[in-house]
């Protein structure tokens, strides 16, 4: 049998995951001290999602309550499983770059101090392991703000005819620009993940993703823009736009889809690459588009006020070209797009309320 060791096993990404290698016949091995609820509070608490994994797998799926920046504790699950590993999927994260600098050394121990851990567990207990990084589009900072944008009725737009119309590659700069701590705790942790692969020989990728979601995502304000935007909206919570008029543009990708990304790259690993990952043209929005679907999949007016204060470093319009991963994984494709996710994670949140 296969064993995939999974971080952040009850988050997003991490939970499904499981759900897919599982579904596959893998053994996983998960790992989740849910420090997401230390990060955002109580209610984004991932301690329901592990329940549901351990009540649905059984002893396929075997909890580890450890935190990665523990050394010894991660490198007794390793050596207990190391010569069984054939997968390391590292989505356990601070994902906030607003929180990140409330707790720079937090963020950067977990971020960076956390990943360099699990590599080299990796690379001594089961070097021929595939090692997959949920690294983030933050790693390109404000770069991608110095695009000649163009504002329109209800989102910031660029010109069709510009080279970044379909997205953003691979080939942008990540320096010199503003990052916020959390974008630069993940630079290193990236860098990292390639160092491993070029430096050992490693299968190691590190997946730049968008905005990241789904119906497991425990949302907040500060992480987990759409789920967190439809849980306001279906229960009244208000809402808070940072700046930008509401028109900041985000791609959105299904945690199916990345999962099933990874595990495309699973199948035919290469050494030290790197992939934008994202819903593409494929699935994008603005804030107010997706306020404006979220209202009406619900029934309900969301309630929300606009601060004319942005974010620090946040991107004002951020799509990914996909045409790299494609390219070498021409068998992918998306299950996903924007109005399928909305109506999942209306389905989830009106079933919790």
């Amino acid at each position: 049998m296969q064993t995939a060791l999974i971080t952040g096993s009850a988050g997003l990404i991490g939970s499904e995951a499981v759900r897919f290698f599982a579904g596959l016949g893998f053994r996983v091995l998960g790992i989740d001290n849910d420090l997401r609820s230390y990060f955002f509070g109580p209610t984004a608490s991932t301690a329901w999602n592990r329940d549901l994994l351990a009540e649905q797998f059984g002893e396929r799926y075997v909890h580890h309550h450890v935190d990665i920046r523990d050394q010894r504790a991660i490198e007794n699950i390793f050596r207990d499983h190391g010569g069984d590993i054939h997968l390391v999927v590292h989505t356990a994260a601070q994902p906030s770059h607003d929180w990140a600098a409330k707790e720079p050394h937090v963020d950067f121990t977990v971020n960076a101090n956390g990943t360099l851990i699990l590599l080299e567990a990796t690379r001594q207990f089961a070097p021929e392991a595939v090692f997959i990084f949920t690294s983030t589009n933050k790693v390109y900072g404000d770069t991608p703000n110095f695009l000649p944008l163009v504002e329109e009725q209800t989102r910031w737009e660029i010109d069709a005819e510009h080279p970044y119309y379909r997205g953003i590659d691979e080939a942008m700069s990540i320096d010199q620009s503003k990052h916020s701590l959390f974008g630069a705790s993940k630079v290193a942790a990236d860098i990292l993940v390639q160092e491993y692969g070029r430096y050992f020989a490693m299968k190691t990728a590190s997946f730049r993703g968008g905005c990241l979601t789904g119906p497991s995502h425990s949302g907040a304000q500060l992480h987990g823009f759409l789920a967190y935007l439809m849980k306001c909206t279906v229960t009244g919570t208000p809402y808070t736009i940072f700046g930008y008029k509401g028109k900041q543009v985000r791609d959105n990708i299904h945690s199916h889809d990345l999962v099933n990304a990874f595990w495309h790259f699973y199948r035919s690993p290469r050494v030290g690459e790197v992939y934008n990952i994202g819903g593409s043209r494929h699935s994008n929005c603005s804030m107010i588009e997706a306020i404006a679907v979220s209202e009406e999949l619900s029934g309900r007016k969301l309630e929300y006020r606009y601060s004319e204060e942005n974010r620090s470093g946040d991107h004002i319009w951020y799509i990914s070209d996909v045409a790299k991963f494609q390219g070498h994984y021409p068998e992918w494709h998306y299950k996903y797009d924007l109005r399928g996710i909305l109506e999942e994670l209306y389905t989830a949140q009106a079933a919790r309320v």
